[in-house]
């Protein structure tokens, strides 16, 4: 039998159903999302809670003329379902199929790409004063969940919609969750508006008056009768204060309500705010049970949502639990997240110093500043924060932290590739980014136990430091019993050489003993040396080689824009030696989702490509060494 979702295939095919087959559509989106992301992996969470609002939204408004943003994006499964995507759609997050987010490139009805958190108001806000400016009548639309209204740009957007444009829809999608649980004083306001009972029975005799009365008179009334009853309940009502009218919190799961909702506020010329209470992983009762594993996640079962067992523990559950020791032993210790405790495993460190762990939110500015004054009375902040989140509080890193020289601790979890989630994700710029700053130390682990050590380092370290490490795990190496220091700046040695000089940062020092062995069985006699810092470089080891190699080798999970490699041009440039340096890592543009095999495959950050580029001055190499023979 033919599913009704297969008969969608662009939003205008959902304005002809009705509400019972709406309905009845819903379901078949969930069993869909369901079944396909159990072999794809995704954001199944977040997309089974949004089912029957995205319908609504594509029921009444027009896109692509009409603009939907939704902020993160991660829940915009459905609306590639509707919007033409849907024979396509087992190709999300695999290789050159649909991205896990938002694309401009990859349809017309994505009006903004989008990744990070909190930047769905203030770009729908640019769109509707575009509009304005333009005379255009279309209708903006900004879904953002009760997560990234804990992020400071949704508010500096906030303080500016009702100032800046005429009309405006915001929903405001209630789940209170983001990875984790919401957390500060707007996921408590939000609950306390969600469970007043007298905003309850407010809406119940509002839905029933309008039932009775019907038409634009009843909705006057109605809506005069909320503003005098949210007076009595709040002296301020918090949107109303920032100039948007405020609906709300209807069902997030009543299509026929949400319909009639958007038709209403489609009328409206003025910004609005729809308050809608939705529940994460709705239809499914493991994603319901487990909602921080469903919120996103590789491959399950679609019967039982159980998914495979790792078995060895992830560079991220090694920094937890090195933490835990450390935080131990020093009393000074504390942990900082944004928002991320699932994520960076810091949800292992909270049982045992639930004193000295914060998660602040999806608030990475104010995480580094946080980290700041702590450090400034004496503690030792570890902040906890993806390479690519990280670059959101680039200013503080510089203002707050690195300029007043203080004892903060950078852990960038996801260094490197982060394969399916794709460009907006990859952490593949905080070498760059950081590099640059004075007094900032800069470590790169290359396996479990340097990263216990590199932690042990930087709690020692009395200035700012940052650790990267890849998402997933690592080569499996067994933790000392206690982390021991390394000297500030000094690269390891693992074999010498005369020939070539390998450097291998990080996760590729393993590729750069896969060189050496290939150059060996050539005849080359080959070093490889795992750098350990990309800031301060060891000078002394790369003079040591650049006198007498014929060739250097850089390996890194990062872009040579500014990263390791050009750390080790500009050494040698200073030192004034003239030896080739080949630098392997990623192109100066974003890298699509995709395994991550075969995007370095794709890009050149491999064994072969190394070679390809080494063959010159291999050649030459040879014919100097016949020549002195």
């Amino acid at each position: 039998m033919k599913k009704r979702l297969d008969s969608i295939n662009s939003p205008s095919d959902i304005k002809k159903l009705t509400i019972p087959e709406l309905t009845s559509l819903s379901e078949e989106i969930r069993e869909r999302l369901i079944l396909t992301l159990s072999k794809t992996g995704g954001h199944l969470g977040p997309n089974l809670g949004v089912v029957e609002l995205t319908l609504a939204m594509h029921y009444v408004f027009d896109t692509p003329t009409d603009k939907f943003v939704f902020d993160v994006s991660h829940q915009a499964y459905i609306h590639k379902l509707l919007t033409g995507r849907r024979e396509r759609f087992e190709t999300m997050r695999q290789p050159a199929g649909l991205n896990g987010f938002m694309m401009r490139s990859e349809s017309e009805h994505d009006a903004y790409g989008a990744g990070h958190a909190g930047t769905a108001l203030s770009a729908a806000l640019g769109m509707a004063v575009a509009r304005d400016l333009a005379g255009g009548k279309e209708h903006v639309v900004a879904l953002a969940g009760d997560a990234a209204f804990t992020n400071g740009i949704s508010f500096e957007a906030l303080n500016n919609i009702a100032d800046q444009t005429r009309r405006m829809i915001v929903v405001l999608n209630d789940n209170e969750w983001s990875i984790d649980r919401n957390v500060g004083a707007i996921a408590r306001y939000l609950h306390k508006i969600v469970t007043n009972e007298r905003v309850t029975h407010l809406h119940d005799s509002a839905s029933r008056l309008l039932e009775k009365l019907g038409g634009k008179t009843a909705l006057n009334v109605v809506r005069r009768a909320e503003e005098a009853a949210k007076g009595m309940l709040w002296p301020s009502v918090f949107f109303e204060e920032f100039g948007l009218t405020y609906y709300g919190p209807l069902d997030g799961h009543n299509l026929e309500l949400l319909i009639e909702t958007f038709q209403f506020l489609k009328t409206q010329d003025r910004p609005v705010l729809l308050h809608v209470i939705t529940q994460k992983g709705r239809g499914f009762q493991p994603a319901l049970d487990k909602q921080k594993k469903f919120h996103g996640l590789g491959p399950y079962d679609p019967e039982t949502g159980e998914t495979k067992s790792v078995g060895q523990p992830t560079y991220s559950e090694v920094f937890a639990n090195t933490l835990v020791k450390l935080a131990d032993g020093n009393d000074k210790v504390v942990a900082i997240t944004a928002a991320m405790p699932n994520g960076t495993a810091l949800d292992l460190f909270r049982p045992h110093h639930p004193q000295r762990y914060f998660d602040v939110g999806i608030a990475e500015e104010h995480a580094v500043i946080f980290a700041a004054g702590l450090a400034t009375q004496g503690f030792k902040p570890f902040c906890a924060i993806y390479s690519t989140f990280l670059q959101r509080a680039f200013d503080p890193i510089v203002h707050d932290v690195c300029l007043q020289n203080l004892p903060v601790v950078f852990c960038m979890d996801r260094g490197g590739l982060s394969g399916d989630d794709g460009a907006t994700h990859h952490g593949l710029f905080d070498i760059s980014y950081l590099r640059s700053i004075p007094n900032i130390v800069h470590m790169v682990a290359s396996d479990e136990d340097e990263l216990a050590d590199m932690l042990y380092t930087a709690m020692l370290h009395e200035g700012p430091s940052a650790i990267r490490y890849p998402r997933g795990t690592g080569p499996d190496v067994k933790l000392k019993a206690h982390p021991e220091a390394i000297p500030i700046g000094k690269a390891q040695v693992i074999q010498d050489g005369e020939d070539v000089a390998i450097f291998g940062l990080g996760a590729l020092l393993p590729m750069a003993g896969e060189l050496a062995t290939e150059l060996e069985s050539r005849g080359h006699s080959t070093a490889v040396i795992n750098p350990r810092f990309a800031k301060p470089l060891d000078r002394e080891m790369v003079a040591k080689y650049a006198q007498k190699v014929s060739v250097m080798v850089t390996f890194e999970d990062h872009v040579l824009m500014g990263g390791f490699g050009s750390a080790v041009l500009e050494a040698i440039s200073e030192m004034q030696f003239d030896v080739p340096v080949v630098r392997i890592g990623w192109p100066d543009r974003f890298i699509e989702h995709g395994k991550v095999d075969q995007l370095r495959a794709r890009h050149g950050v491999s064994v072969e490509a190394a070679l390809e580029k080494l063959e010159p001055y291999l050649k030459k190499a040879n014919r100097s060494r016949l020549v002195t023979r």
